[in-house]
């Protein structure tokens, strides 16, 4: 059925239950897993907030920051994953818009599934902060779980 799985996470609570479905029905399905975070761009509005506070180097701060995160977040995965017997490859993906990432990501890799949590949000919230998941199926030409 599926033999390649791409498991999105951005360490949240939702992601990572995500996380622990996607691993769970990988090793029920003998597939092969990536794992992929993915930290955006920093924007050009944080750029000028940190360089007013006075930031030594605030873009290679941010990058060590987002390194560190996506280093904990993708040394959980592997974790998980040992503990049900799956083998992963983990891959961070920086300065990228996520969805685009992602997709790019399963594509190259020939995944044939693209497992993501959703956060839920709804109305007004949404339609300000964005849906990845939403973005994540409209890009994407295999299946997407979305885990909610």
């Amino acid at each position: 059925m599926h033999n390649h799985i791409l498991i999105a996470t951005d360490g949240s609570k939702v992601s990572s239950a995500a996380l622990v479905f996607g691993l769970d029905l990988a090793q029920e399905l003998k597939a092969h897993v990536t794992v992929v975070t993915v930290t955006e761009i920093w924007s050009f509005f944080d750029i000028a907030q940190d360089d007013e506070m006075l930031m030594d180097n605030p873009i290679k701060e941010y990058e060590a920051l987002c390194s560190r995160s996506a280093n904990l977040i993708l040394k959980n995965a592997t974790e998980r994953a040992r503990e049900v017997g799956v083998k992963v490859k983990t891959i961070h993906i920086s300065d990228r818009k996520p969805a685009e990432a992602i997709v790019e990501e399963a594509q190259a890799r020939k995944c044939d599934l693209i497992i993501v949590g959703s956060h839920g949000r709804s109305g007004i919230e949404n339609f300000l902060l964005g849906s990845q998941s939403a973005k994540i199926i409209a890009l994407s030409k295999v299946p997407v779980l979305v885990y909610k």
